[in-house]
């Protein structure tokens, strides 16, 4: 597994949840770093976990810190499992592995982006939003190299390290982004699918003020797909989720904001200009 500049690359943008992290059911750990969110399924006297997203480059000692203090020294996670491979979702994760000597697994589609054979489209600072999609042009796209740390997701949708759940193909901001859900109570960890907070606006971000609308604009590519992936998570009719960005959202609030969003997606999600709109 060879190392990446990633690691050296510190985004100096944070929120008002950072670091804040809370179980919003038995088995469900949300802990935001900087401005994304990482995931530990297990509860803490199961003995295992599973991590779900590897946080910002720079927030390895924090993961790991956040998992001592749950489940203890010596006890790293069953697996890593990757929504997908951008920066804010990978940046961690080559530190991660030094000390945790677990398999990681990701969509195939997403598997060139983490195997060191492409890098992601660039980032478009042009797209329609505020001040964080302006900047967008500095923020990495560059794909990891790790090698045979990595391996596709199980072809029959079950998820390794966590029985009962099952992943989603959920393309559009990435080519291999995933979701998982557990049908037993309704749970969905989104990703970046959809997210709880407008991401491109810097306001927004830093307050976590919430808003349920679609995938990161500057950074989402194919927004035909990105709609029917919101269509295909609302038919699953959840009763909590855990986006890759802003505070979980659960019942009601959720419910009516799923619909509203898989109802009018084009005016709610989908900006009116950019390089990757048609």
């Amino acid at each position: 597994m060879e190392n990446n500049n990633l690691n050296k690359k510190v985004i100096p943008m944070t929120s008002v949840s950072s670091g804040k992290g809370q179980f919003v059911n038995r088995d469900l750990f949300c802990l935001p770093i900087q401005i994304v969110n990482v995931v530990f399924v297990g509860a803490k006297d199961d003995g295992k976990w599973v991590l779900i997203d590897a946080g910002m480059p720079g927030s390895a000692d924090k993961i790991k810190q956040e998992a001592e203090d749950i489940y203890g020294k010596n006890h790293p996670p069953e697996a890593i499992i990757l929504t997908h491979g951008h920066f804010d979702h990978v940046g961690a994760l080559i530190e991660l592995l030094k000390v945790w000597k677990v398999p990681v697994y990701a969509h195939l589609n997403e598997m060139p982006y983490l195997t060191g054979k492409k890098n992601y489209p660039e980032p478009d600072p042009t797209v329609e939003g505020g001040l964080v999609a302006k900047i967008s042009w500095m923020f990495p796209n560059e794909g990891i190299d790790l090698a045979e740390k990595v391996q596709p997701l199980p072809e029959d949708h079950s998820v390794p390290g966590l029985p009962g759940w099952k992943w989603m193909h959920t393309p559009g901001h990435s080519e291999g982004h995933i979701s998982l859900f557990r049908e037993s109570d309704r749970s969905l960890i989104a990703g970046d699918a959809f997210v709880n907070v407008r991401q491109d606006s810097l306001y927004k971000v830093m307050t976590q003020e919430q808003e349920l609308t679609g995938p990161p604009r500057y950074l989402t590519t194919n927004w035909e797909a990105a709609k029917q992936s919101v269509l295909n998570l609302a038919d699953l009719k959840p009763n909590l989720a855990i986006t890759g960005h802003g505070y979980p959202v659960e019942g009601e609030q959720l419910a009516e904001g799923l619909a509203r969003l898989a109802k009018d997606f084009d005016s709610l999600a989908k900006p009116d200009y950019g390089k990757y709109v048609e």
